[in-house]
């Protein structure tokens, strides 16, 4: 491989009798994982944590594991202040965010939430908009922007991020892997949405949009978000198996172009899970 290979791990956002999010950070960044994600979804009748929060302990009980958004919903929060709030949890992390967006996937949440449900066009055409603000207030002093979902007018944001806050998107429609080779660092498609036979066409569209842009697509971290059951029966959409089955199916995402993976423990014991693939299949994955 070129690139080191980097490899995070799910944790997840349920405040249930317990929980214990930063217990199982502080275990994933023992056992050498790059970073940890955790989705959001604050809606539902199940205890859970805001994610942005959950992070933010995460990332100050944490000295070295990255804190990636799996993906941060544009629809909930203004893109200005998500750039304001990015920039922040970066500097105090000492650049150890990833920010991962998304146009929305629960129209049932925003519902809830009395957000307004954007048509499955306005998502993408937000999540477009979004970058573009939260780069132009990262970059440029009194930043305007007008676009038909958001806008910024004459915006300082100070201070700027000491380093590129890289951005990773979860996209999978034609119109959202362009937006991804346009002006996204990373893409971290889910295994249950992107099977592994869709992946060299999605990744087609991301390249050439990459390239009528002017980038380089190698600029464009694959990041696949794959579930995984060490020691598990064969199930559909689910890497499971003894140590080398799943270490061999996980090189084989590799030759699909994936240099980063976030990995999803099933099962009901997820924290021995955790030490299965940080001591069985992490060190035997990253030989490679």
């Amino acid at each position: 491989m070129s690139r080191k290979l980097s490899i995070g791990v799910n944790v997840s956002t349920s405040a249930g009798p317990g929980a214990d999010p930063v217990a199982y950070a502080r275990a994933a960044e023992a056992l050498g994982f790059d970073f940890v994600s955790a989705s959001d979804h604050p809606a539902g009748n199940r205890p859970s944590f805001e994610v942005w929060t959950m992070l933010t302990w995460i990332a100050a009980a944490t000295s070295r594991i990255a804190v990636a958004t799996r993906v941060l919903g544009v629809p909930y929060r203004a893109p200005a202040m998500v750039a304001k709030m990015a920039e922040t949890l970066d500097r105090l992390s000492a650049g150890r965010l990833i920010l991962g967006l998304g146009g929305g996937y629960s129209d049932e949440e925003f519902r809830a939430f009395g957000l307004g449900v954007p048509t499955p066009g306005q998502k993408i055409t937000g999540l477009d908009e979004a970058i573009q603000i939260i780069r132009g207030l990262w970059a440029e002093p009194r930043f305007t922007f007008a676009g038909t979902r958001y806008h910024t007018e004459d915006a300082d944001l100070e201070p700027k991020p000491a380093h590129r806050i890289p951005i990773w998107l979860g996209a999978f429609g034609p119109r959202a892997l362009g937006v991804t080779g346009r002006l996204a660092d990373g893409w971290i498609p889910s295994h249950g949405f992107a099977p592994p036979e869709q992946i060299p066409a999605m990744r087609a569209r991301i390249d050439a949009a990459a390239r009528a842009a002017g980038r380089d697509p190698g600029d464009v971290t694959g990041a696949y978000n794959v579930e995984v059951q060490v020691g598990g029966s064969p199930q559909a959409g689910v890497v499971a198996g003894p140590p080398d089955a799943v270490v061999e199916q996980l090189r084989g995402f590799v030759e699909l172009g994936f240099t980063a993976f976030n990995v999803m423990p099933t099962g009901r014991e997820s924290l021995e899970q955790l030490h299965r693939f940080g001591t069985d299949v992490l060190p035997a994955l990253r030989e490679q």
